[in-house]
């Protein structure tokens, strides 16, 4: 599978202590999504992000390391935009503001937990409704150098 990565997990070392078998297609860029910083690197609906493109089979690897089970970080798929023989999607991790102390908001989809309820919709559905709004993507913009 193809993952846009933007924080961490565009350093070669630290991607070698996740995962066994991986290797960077290249320089991408997210289209409808600009970074913020927390404690960790997040994404904030606008804008764009520059990052790289990870080839791996170990999803679940990346997914605890971005504590996916925690509610930490959120994967979705997006369009990708390669050349021919590159997939039609590549995953993303988004990390939830409120857990990562990052200055970022999520548009309510109209939806709370509860009817009646003042809350907000949970946050994978706030990702997923402005995902389903606008067109989030990424587009390969080069290859790395073997």
């Amino acid at each position: 599978m193809d993952v846009f990565v933007y924080g961490t997990l565009t350093e070669p070392e630290r991607v070698a202590e996740v995962c066994d078998s991986f290797v960077f297609v290249g320089p991408a860029t997210l289209t409808g999504l600009r970074l913020v910083e927390g404690r960790y690197p997040t994404l904030a609906p606008g804008g764009e992000t520059g990052g790289r493109l990870l080839r791996t089979d170990e999803i679940a690897a990346l997914d605890a390391y971005e504590g996916v089970d925690d509610g930490l970080y959120y994967r979705v798929t997006v369009p990708l935009d390669a050349p021919a023989g590159h997939p039609a999607e590549a995953a993303v991790y988004v990390g939830d503001p409120d857990r990562l102390d990052a200055d970022a908001t999520w548009p309510d989809p109209g939806g709370s937990a509860e009817p009646g309820s003042d809350e907000t919709a949970p946050f994978d559905r706030r990702v997923d409704a402005y995902l389903d709004a606008t067109d989030v993507r990424v587009q390969l913009t080069g290859a790395d150098p073997v």
